[in-house]
């Protein structure tokens, strides 16, 4: 085999077989492709396509190019991967709640992206936590807790690493076949027994319409149960913040108040955690009736925050972390509200402007090399429907200092519009079964 011939037939709008895809991505981990060649084949790709076979073939190979984890425990294994968003932070509630009910979440997360926070990010804000376990660790705290929240080692879809950074110079990033093998591979060679898809749609996720979320979800969906991994897939809603707070910190602090039993302090974020793990939990055979009603008394007992705060004291975190958040959590030395120019109905809320206003104030990247600060962020933003009145807090900033408390402000306020009524999506759009 050779990649000229597999970069040619992909040219020609022809699906290279199983074996020449397996070959091709063996040969990024191992450099045996070039970098002219991966740039090609990215290209070729983006441009014709492949196959349903051929993504799943894609996506099988680069997971294979590393390691792909072997288990045995006495429980099913399963995780989630959401598409990104803004106040987004589902992870962090939802491999605790599903620990608490028997199950073995091992979660390889990632950073930012653009406007979106990441999970890896988020937790990181806890003092002393570090995400870059060894997998003997990963597998320890996995296998004693229940749930485990990492970043990928060197060693999990290197063709993935390789080929991402060929598509982020080749403008070949927006290909739903490479999309769907980046994300698969990395999270298929965690050695699943299910998984759940939360695939964003409006103004805070990437993909702005439901119908351009559907065709990703379908093409996720597919690809990963052909690949042998039971999958499900939501498409939801992310036309306002899922949670009332963006931020890496504030994030963490609205997760701990959910995970101490107040549903109130972000019910959309809640029940869109419980609805998550009830479909995976009925992917491994359980009732979703039923799961959702364990799910739920998992995190009002407090049993959920139990393994949350295990997790956090096993990666290096605060072993009191349950009892004190509010001490440990890093806080901005600048806060404020900001308040509604006019009275009305907040009517619109433009997620992807409010995200970037987060990380211009320091709580995202700009560039790779970019050092995040965990205290920025915005917190208490007000929901679609709520009518204010002129004056009424529509946000609180939260800041380290006063000139970029304030440009986040005007952010807010071109980011949110004001009028007589509001159309809200419902929390769950549509579902896509195996």
């Amino acid at each position: 085999m050779d990649a000229r011939s597999i970069i040619a037939k992909i040219r020609k709008g022809q699906d290279p077989k199983p074996e020449e895809l397996a070959w091709f991505t063996n040969g990024l981990a191992t450099r045996e492709v070039s970098d002219a060649q991966a740039g090609a084949f990215a290209m070729a790709v983006c441009l014709n396509g492949l196959s349903d076979e051929g993504r799943v073939a894609l996506t099988v190979g680069m997971r294979d190019s590393g390691d792909v984890m072997k288990w045995d425990l006495p429980g099913p294994l399963l995780d989630k991967h959401s598409t990104g968003g803004v106040g987004d932070p589902v992870s962090l509630i939802l491999a605790p709640a599903l620990a608490a009910c028997d199950v073995f979440v091992p979660m390889v997360s990632g950073r930012g992206l653009g406007h979106t926070g990441g999970t890896l990010d988020k937790l990181e804000a806890i003092p002393g936590l570090s995400t870059a376990q060894t997998t003997a660790t990963f597998r320890k705290i996995t296998g004693d807790i229940g749930c485990a929240i990492v970043s990928a080692t060197n060693a999990i879809a290197p063709a993935d690493k390789r080929l991402y950074a060929v598509r982020d110079v080749t403008a070949t990033v927006e290909s739903v076949d490479l999309i769907c093998a980046s994300i698969l591979s990395k999270k298929l060679a965690a050695g699943l027994d299910g998984l759940i898809l939360d695939v964003k749609a409006g103004s805070g996720a990437f993909m702005k319409t439901p119908q351009e979320a559907a065709a990703l979800a379908r093409a996720l969906a597919s690809t990963a149960n052909g690949a042998g991994t039971p999958t499900a897939a939501f498409i939801t809603d992310m036309s306002q913040p899922l949670a009332p707070a963006l931020g890496n910190a504030v994030e963490v602090a609205v997760c701990l108040e959910v995970l101490s039993g107040n549903r109130a302090a972000a019910p959309r974020l809640h029940d869109l955690t419980v609805a998550l793990c009830a479909r995976v939990l009925a992917l491994a055979g359980h009732s979703e009736g039923e799961a959702q009603e364990r799910v739920t008394a998992a995190i009002s007992s407090g049993h959920a925050m139990v393994c949350f705060a295990a997790m956090v004291r096993a990666m290096g975190g605060p072993p009191d972390i349950a009892d004190d958040w509010h001490t440990h959590l890093p806080k901005a030395p600048v806060v404020g509200d900001v308040p509604a120019p006019n009275a009305g109905t907040i009517s619109a809320i433009d997620g992807e402007a409010l995200g970037l206003a987060v990380v211009q104030m320091g709580g995202g990247r700009q560039v790779e090399s970019d050092r995040i600060d965990p205290r920025v962020g915005i917190t208490d933003m007000v929901a679609l429907g709520t009518k204010v009145s002129r004056g009424d807090p529509i946000a609180t900033i939260h800041a380290a200092d006063e000139d970029s408390a304030e440009a986040a402000a005007r952010a807010v306020l071109r980011a949110v519009t004001i009028g007589d009524h509001a159309d809200i999506e419902d929390l769950i759009i549509d579902r896509i079964d195996p």
